[in-house]
């Protein structure tokens, strides 16, 4: 392990874990002494942090939260990170409000302390400038690895409690400008212009302009995968699992998803069947459930209310299991998925792994293992202790945004969420069952419709910044004005301030 302690860009001093000093050239930014380093000691971790906090850095912890090598952390406490709030115009994932309290997938980075390996190292920085603004380049760096794979937290572990932090500089309008050029599509440039002219009466022209001269790293083409990822964390235990899978009104479709589920090579010890009715006096129509002999125990709940999230969070009160399955009725898989699911578990040290969920003939568009901003209630692998303080959220029941809910709770509880684009369930998106009943929402009856949706507009309170929710406010804006004629624009835009209020009033209810 090797430790750079700098100060004001500038490095002061260089030490092996046996504190031993090594030279370096103090004309050289950190980030240039940083290249040369990992290319000195290719085997080496490289840990940096601020002269202030060299007694708080917990540097015996590192190895344990480095558990392989194809990761990057770093810590500040603050809430307003390098880039300032102005990256949330730009960037709707959940990796930009970041929770400090917890291990957090993001790959806003900070200078004050942080690691990386110096093969991942060699590799991105050997394609990216060494930037005299140590931030700019730890960021530029967690921003382009991420896409390839590279898995970027917040790590409060890296500091020792009651760290004091020392005050830095905040990027201007020209850097956050030149950072979206660079690792953004161009037309967030112009977004981003328009979103500070709106929202916060700013008129960068400067710093637009001054961005065109730089080149995108958007596209820079590397290969993680020739990094090893074998984790030293033990995440599994007993290797048993249960599923969980709600059903209502599809009979055959779940049949045959309990036969993929009984051809595994590594079977489960339950299934857990939600199955809903909202009928008055109904019974249950899933006879095959006793009549046929299943290699796992079933355990049937029938219920007269409907909706997914109440079956999901049902069904967590039944788990026994070291793992969840979270399934859907009209899912098909291979008999080989809950035994490489985990495989992969094990070798990564994860405990939420998310799947390829494509519909048939769909084509795959993403296909490197790295962190997912989404999360999939129905193609996802949970560690069932993950799930003692989680639950589906019941005011978005029958709306939209369940899934995002979920996964946001769980990063926020310090799991992050994998994808794994070589597992793969096909999704069949069965019709609907033939008892669904039409939900009435409480909005139903407005003259003035909410638009987003009340349950999407909750989810951005809830989960994301105000320029976040900003940001999406102009871009559904500008989708919804392509419909429209140029002569209709004052009364259009009159009409959707009106819509956004109403979401924002319904959603304040939920």
């Amino acid at each position: 392990m090797i430790v750079v302690y700098h100060q004001n860009n500038r490095i002061v001093k260089v030490v092996s874990t046996h504190n031993e000093l090594i030279p370096f050239d103090m004309d050289s930014s950190v980030a240039a002494v940083l290249m040369k380093l990992a290319h000195q000691f290719p085997e080496e971790l490289i840990v940096w942090c601020h002269q202030l906090l060299e007694n708080s850095l917990n540097i015996e912890k590192i190895a344990t939260l480095f558990h392989h090598n194809k990761m990057m952390l770093s810590y500040t406490e603050t809430n307003t990170r390098f880039l300032g709030n102005g990256i949330g115009f730009v960037e709707e994932s959940p990796f930009i409000k970041v929770n400090n309290k917890c291990t957090y997938p993001t790959w806003l980075m900070s200078s004050e302390v942080g690691v990386i390996h110096a093969s991942v190292l060699k590799l991105i920085g050997s394609t990216i400038k060494a930037d005299a603004n140590f931030d700019y380049f730890l960021n530029s760096v967690a921003k382009v690895g991420m896409i390839l794979g590279l898995l970027c937290y917040s790590e409060p572990q890296l500091l020792l409690k009651n760290a004091i932090h020392p005050i830095f500089q905040k990027a201007n309008l020209f850097v956050l400008f030149r950072f979206v050029k660079q690792h953004y599509k161009k037309r967030w440039i112009v977004l981003l212009f328009l979103n500070l002219l709106v929202f916060e009466k700013r008129f960068p022209l400067l710093p637009l302009l001054y961005s065109l001269f730089f080149k995108s790293r958007k596209k820079i083409a590397l290969n993680l995968d020739i990094i090893p990822v074998q984790s030293t964390l033990t995440v599994i235990d007993k290797k048993t699992i249960d599923v969980i899978i709600p059903t209502i009104g599809r009979k055959p479709y779940l049949h045959d998803v309990l036969c993929d589920l009984a051809q595994q090579t590594h079977l489960p010890v339950h299934v857990i069947i939600i199955e809903q009715n909202p009928q008055p006096g109904s019974i249950s129509e899933l006879d095959f459930l006793t009549n046929e002999t299943w290699p796992f125990i079933i355990k049937h709940t029938f219920t007269h209310q409907a909706g997914a999230c109440n079956a999901r969070n049902l069904a967590f009160s039944q788990v026994e299991s070291e793992w969840v399955f979270l399934n859907d009725d009209d899912n098909r898989f291979g008999e080989r998925l809950v035994e490489t699911v985990l495989s992969k578990i094990q070798q990564f040290g994860i405990s939420v792994l998310t799947t390829a969920y494509l519909q048939k003939n769909e084509p795959q568009r993403y296909g490197i293992i790295n962190q997912s901003g989404i999360f999939g209630s129905g193609n996802s692998f949970v560690k069932a202790c993950c799930l003692t303080t989680v639950s589906f959220d019941m005011a978005l029941e029958f709306g939209y945004g369940e899934d995002i809910d979920f996964g946001v709770q769980l990063r926020n509880k310090g799991f992050d969420i994998i994808y794994f684009p070589e597992i793969r369930i096909l999704h069949l998106k069965a019709p609907m069952g033939g008892f669904r009943i039409k939900v009435k929402q409480l909005w139903d009856a407005e003259i003035v419709q909410p638009k987003p949706s009340a349950t999407i507009m909750y989810v951005f309170f809830k989960h994301y910044t105000q320029q976040q929710l900003l940001g999406y406010k102009l871009v559904l804006f500008i989708k919804l004005l392509k419909k429209q004629s140029i002569y209709n624009y004052f009364v259009f835009l009159k009409e959707y301030q009106k819509k956004w209020e109403k979401s924002q009033y319904w959603a304040s209810k939920l």
